[in-house]
């Protein structure tokens, strides 16, 4: 079992590379540098190598399934997440790694966000889409992480071992980030600057795609892990609509003692009864849910076993 694997997903950053591998190497000398490659057209691979990082391969496209295999294939008590692009100092590497190893913190999320990010960032709407995801986050999942989509964090062997990457794209840190929340784990956040890629280093991002991919992971994430707030919401708009209508269907009656818009008193009666149906969905999946909370902690209680047994068959 590694003490720090320094884990670097790639995709065509051959004019990056060399120098992020370099920097971590030496801020943190006894750490072991990963460079998963992902289908690199540009030596990215070979480049990594000869700066004396260990390098694998993932072949299916997609930031979370490099992640996925990592996670997977490394062991180690402490790891570090961290673009290949040079937009993140390796000079902040030693006190996240401490949050993990002394303080024992599950996930420390490096902050760009409250420090250089909206200065040294030249994409607008990236500025404020991640405003935008932090607050939808915050507020939902009642969290207070300061930088939700950065992509350098540092992570227990426990969070690790117990995270399930169902994102294949850069929508994983939103993953990250609302997994630690729900599964109450403890979240550290160390503010760190940022630049902005250096000249001829292109973003892999897309603003537009890759936004509403985010978005989308927050509404699937807020229906799997709260439903009954879900639903109960779905439930609430149900209820409005079918109210609205109703009201001059009972103004119309009591004036008259007629009712003339019989079918829209119908739908009404169906638009009530399907907001029940999905008030009680909330309450059986909010249910279903408890009970995955428990088997999750007693996963939680096997896999630190596991890790201290490592730990001592390593000494």
């Amino acid at each position: 079992m590694d003490e720090i694997a320094v884990l670097i997903p790639c995709y065509n950053e051959s004019k990056t590379i060399e120098k992020v591998v370099t920097e971590f190497k030496k801020v943190l000398p006894d750490a072991v540098i990963y460079v998963y490659d992902n289908n690199s057209s540009d030596g990215t691979d070979e480049i990594a190598k000869k700066a004396g990082a260990v390098v694998r391969y993932e072949h299916q496209q997609g930031k979370g399934n490099v992640i996925r295999r990592m996670f997977s294939e490394i062991d180690a008590k402490c790891y570090l997440m961290v673009d290949g692009d040079d937009t993140y100092p390796a000079e902040d590497a030693k006190a996240m790694v401490d949050k993990v190893l002394v303080d024992r913190a599950d996930m420390v999320v490096g902050d760009r966000l409250s420090s250089t990010y909206f200065k040294e960032n030249k994409r607008p709407f990236h500025n404020f889409g991640n405003s935008l995801v932090r607050g939808s986050i915050n507020t939902l999942f009642k969290s207070d992480i300061k930088d939700i989509m950065t992509g350098y964090r540092a992570f227990s062997y426990r969070f690790v071992k117990t995270f399930p990457v169902l994102s294949k794209g850069f929508e994983i840190e939103t993953e990250m980030s609302i997994h630690a929340v729900d599964k109450n784990m403890y979240v550290e956040n160390v503010v760190i600057d940022y630049r902005d890629r250096p000249a001829g280093s292109v973003s892999k991002l897309n603003t537009y795609s890759d936004g509403f991919k985010v978005l989308k992971t927050i509404s699937r994430l807020f229906r799997t892990y709260k439903p009954d707030a879900f639903f109960g919401i779905v439930a609430a708009i149900l209820v409005v609509l079918a109210t609205v209508f109703f009201i001059p269907i009972v103004i119309t009656y009591v004036q008259t003692g007629l009712v003339p818009q019989f079918p829209t008193l119908i739908v009404c009666g169906f638009v009530v009864i399907a907001a029940i149906q999905s008030l009680f969905s909330g309450l059986i999946l909010k249910t279903i849910y408890q009970k995955n909370r428990q088997d999750f902690e007693m996963e939680l209680y096997r896999v630190t076993s596991e890790m201290n047994e490592k730990i001592g068959n390593d000494k």
